[in-house]
């Protein structure tokens, strides 16, 4: 491991030495690629509860950073603005640093700004609107929601086969691709109308929606993620077949662009470069029997947690990042345009409260 991910914020460095520890590795000339590419990564683990921030420090070796939020999930993130999910709440992370600026050789420090108390919506994907809002998939209600100054949270959409408006986790209605501000397509794991029916249909039941007209685009799917509109091509993830690939929108078929080695989930991509995050399978009945296990056989392959980096000119993955110990399944991720080494604050230390930012005022000499 290439450097030593700050612990400092976090309840786990405080308990005993048999704790579970954090191993990351990185392909050879990784950090070269970050610095290269003129990107730093973020990613969310839910069943650990972290927030990671990969970049590169001045001596050029790898940045690990990460702060503790439980559940944390869905993300959205560029050089001023994080949007970020966790268990109960739906947090706004803003950049404390103006472009130039640097901080302990940080080029940005991502200070949380505002938490929106939503309950537990299960919210999975988030992308923001025209109006600067999140719009995220209310999972556990089956519909797509934004945010609410008096309420837990706004319904913006829901499938027309959804009935009703419940806290049912019918169909897992979790993944959001948007198009100019505006949410386009979105991801199913199935077209069930009952209480937790999805269960039922991970091997073929995913499916791809239109948001605008309720229409199904593509279907026969299992357990499809993380759909992002790139131009006219919606790339996407057939998490429970590990392929990694695009829809499309015309004909409504799925062309494969590579096979990923764990159960794919979170996507981002930046020009020629396609960002994928891996878990480990759960010993459960949620991701047993899927087609994934018999695909991971014929390669002769053992799943893994971490990270690939897609070239989508060769389909090749042409770096990865592998997590073990604590970390055993990823959620989401994001590429950051135009930040070399991001951190952030979290609100479990006294960091946060030395942590004072000051708007211009009309006396300020």
């Amino acid at each position: 491991m290439n450097d030593t991910p700050d612990q400092s914020a976090t309840p786990e460095a405080d308990k005993a030495a048999d704790t579970p520890k954090l191993e990351l590795s990185a392909s050879r000339g990784f950090e070269t690629w970050l610095a290269g590419a003129g990107v730093s990564l973020a990613f969310t683990t839910y069943q650990a509860g972290k927030l990671f921030l990969l970049g590169v420090q001045p001596s050029g070796r790898l940045s690990v950073f990460e702060r503790t939020f439980e559940r944390c999930m869905g993300l959205h993130a560029d050089r001023d603005t994080l949007w970020m999910s966790s268990i109960f709440q739906m947090w706004r992370f803003e950049n404390a640093l103006e472009a130039g600026q640097i901080q302990d050789s940080y080029d940005a420090v991502y200070l949380p700004q505002v938490a929106y108390t939503t309950g537990d919506l299960d919210i999975h994907d988030v992308m923001v609107g025209k109006d600067g809002k999140p719009i995220f998939c209310a999972t556990l209600f089956n519909c797509l929601g934004t945010i609410s100054e008096t309420q837990s949270f706004q319904p913006i959409w829901r499938p027309p086969f959804i009935s009703k408006l419940a806290a049912e986790d019918r169909c897992h209605l979790n993944g959001l691709a948007g198009k100019d501000g505006e949410p386009a397509y979105v991801t199913m794991v199935s077209r069930s109308d009952a209480v937790d029916g999805w269960r039922d249909r991970r091997t073929d039941g995913g499916l791809v929606m239109d948001v605008a007209s309720g229409e199904v685009v593509a279907d026969g799917l299992s357990m499809p993620h993380s759909p992002r509109l790139v131009g006219d091509r919606l790339y996407m993830l057939n998490s429970g077949t590990g392929q990694f690939g695009y829809v499309d929108i015309n004909t409504g078929k799925f062309e494969e662009i590579t096979f990923c080695p764990g159960f794919a989930r979170g996507l981002s991509i930046q020009g020629k470069y396609a960002l994928i995050g891996l878990s480990m399978p759960r010993d459960n009945k949620t991701f047993s029997g899927l087609p994934l296990d018999q695909a991971m056989k014929d390669r002769d392959v053992e799943p893994r947690c971490g990270l690939l980096v897609i070239d989508l000119d060769s389909g090749d993955a042409i770096h990865w990042v592998r997590l073990e110990g604590i970390v055993s399944e990823i959620y989401d991720v994001a590429m950051v345009s135009g930040v070399r080494r991001p951190m952030a604050i979290g609100t479990r230390t006294d960091d946060i409260r030395r942590m004072i930012s000051v708007a211009p005022s009309e006396f300020d000499a």
